[in-house]
């Protein structure tokens, strides 16, 4: 009688699943995730970037020679410059579409001929180079100083608007010495930079 009660109970329980077993889950030793924790995502190593090259790390070398560059077509000079800048003097002409073809040429004297007179020009210093641009004009576009000068600069004396004439501009430069120089153009705006170089000879 007592065994036929028994097993009528277990057929009951099981019934409704409260008599069957119960697996017992043991964690793994040295874990400490719980029954909710994600598995953690593949790690995924980016590849190497390499870093921007620094402006002004990419300049051409300084040359004792003339030189010479520039697109063919034709531009407004919007802005004209000099600067000292450590192991450089800096003259910078500023143009508004593009940097039209140009040659910088060294003289052994800081005379120029005046593009419309002819006229013979002498600025401060002991030699000179001809900054020559074709074709462009400032004529319009240009309301800045055309004689610029800065004797305390280690080489880059004045700087003078020699010519403006139907499409050719001329620059002369008086410089405390002969020296080496670059020349080269920059974008965002258009420029030509002419460099002379500080460094002892």
């Amino acid at each position: 009688m007592r065994t036929a009660a028994a097993l009528a109970l277990w057929v009951s329980l099981t019934s409704c699943g409260l008599g069957s077993p119960i697996a017992a889950t043991t964690p793994v030793a040295g874990t400490t995730t719980t029954p909710d924790q994600a598995a953690s995502a593949p790690r995924i190593t980016p590849p190497a970037v390499t870093p921007p090259t620094p402006p002004g790390t990419t300049l051409p070398a300084f040359k004792c020679a003339d030189v010479s560059g520039g697109a063919t077509g034709s531009a407004n000079v919007t802005a004209v410059r000099m600067s000292e800048l450590v192991g450089y003097d800096r003259f910078v002409i500023q143009f508004d579409t593009k940097v039209p073809t140009y040659t910088v040429k060294r003289q052994a004297k800081p005379s120029f001929k005046s593009g419309g007179s002819g006229q013979s020009i002498t600025l401060s210093g002991a030699a000179g180079a001809l900054v020559q641009v074709h074709s462009a004009t400032g004529a319009g576009s240009y309301a800045g100083s055309t004689d610029m000068s800065h004797g305390e600069f280690l080489v880059l004396n004045e700087a003078r608007l020699v010519e403006d004439f139907e499409g050719y501009l001329a620059w002369g430069l008086g410089l405390s010495r002969s020296g080496c120089l670059r020349a080269f153009t920059l974008a965002g705006p258009p420029r030509l930079v002419v460099d002379f170089s500080t460094a002892s000879r």
